[in-house]
């Protein structure tokens, strides 16, 4: 499966206020712009759009679930090509001149496509975010974007240098195995995780419940945007799972409040942080973690929720 990894950097041109936790600002807003952009039939909705099978915007957010023999959907929800991560601080105030910069992570055939992605944003600079504040939105700049180290756009010229910063995830090195042995593994929760377990949100994570995330996210991404769902142990990954004990945990929840226009409604968006330490986990497990590293994990991972950092003890 393909994937690409972006950093915006903006400037912002008046004072704004954004809240502590910024992907939903940010995701609130992208669908829009990115619609805006990229519709040439923009009163139709998609699924009576004759252009849609040829649209970007679909394939981004307009996903249909696949069924399975039988009929029946699997993945009830397919997951969106893309992350947004904003920037790790809880800054609420900006003044004019102030940087704002978030990173945006491409899988698939949405890697293609990034000129369409820089546009939306350079449009949701002159929109604005945010509260206003004398009846303007915080406006900002879109200044540079990076491809790792390479600065793949400038505003000054306005010119996309690199199309595609494509890197490849390879699904067979999620099986591999190997004769490491047992290691700690600390897990830090670096944005809310979000995870339904036992029919409910939950301030606990035992390791088979993260096996079970990591590989639904993992199946999840490469059914839709990879080369097909990776021919991974799913059950004995979890069985062994369960043998894996929790050595330290530091975990919280934090609850933060996001308004879906959409739904016309406030919803909250709640998840674990903190810092959890497993004992006796297996080799090959470690794969899956570093995967997940990448590509968030568990709920809303398009707004940033559930990146997660494994430091090997």
């Amino acid at each position: 499966m393909d994937y690409s990894r972006y950093i915006f950097s903006c400037k912002f041109e008046n004072n704004a206020v954004l809240p502590p936790y910024k992907g939903s600002t940010l995701r609130g807003i992208f669908g829009h712009a990115l619609k805006k952009v990229v519709c040439a039939l923009r009163k139709q909705r998609c699924t009576e759009c004759l252009l849609a099978d040829r649209c970007l915007y679909p394939t981004i957010f307009e996903i249909s679930a696949k069924a399975n023999d039988s009929g029946r959907k699997r993945i009830a929800q397919p997951p969106h090509p893309y992350v947004i991560e904003p920037p790790p601080d809880a800054k609420t105030h900006y003044e004019k001149g102030d940087s704002l910069d978030f990173s945006m992570i491409l899988f698939g055939n949405a890697c293609d496509n990034p000129a369409y992605f820089i546009y939306a944003f350079e449009q949701i600079g002159k929109i604005g975010i945010g509260k206003q504040i004398d009846g303007s939105n915080g406006t900002f700049t879109l200044r540079e974007v990076y491809a790792g180290n390479e600065k793949i756009y400038s505003k000054t010229d306005g010119k996309i240098k690199k199309q595609s910063a494509k890197q490849f995830l390879d699904a067979q090195a999620l099986a591999k195995t190997t004769d490491d042995g047992l290691s700690d593994i600390a897990l830090e929760l670096l944005t809310p995780l979000r995870l339904k377990y036992q029919n409910g949100l939950k301030a606990d994570l035992p390791f088979d419940v993260l096996t079970r995330a990591m590989l639904r996210r993992i199946s999840s991404l490469f059914e839709y945007h990879g080369e097909g769902e990776p021919a991974l142990d799913y059950r004995g990954l979890v069985a062994r799972a369960e043998n894996v004990a929790v050595k330290e945990v530091h975990i919280g929840w934090y609850d933060w409040r996001r308004y879906s226009n959409r739904q016309e409604q406030a919803m909250m968006m709640g998840g674990m942080v903190g810092k959890i330490t497993y004992t006796g986990v297996p080799g090959d497990y470690l794969p899956l973690i570093r995967f997940c590293e990448l590509a968030h994990l568990g709920k809303a991972t398009t707004f940033g929720l559930g990146k997660i950092k494994a430091t090997l003890k």
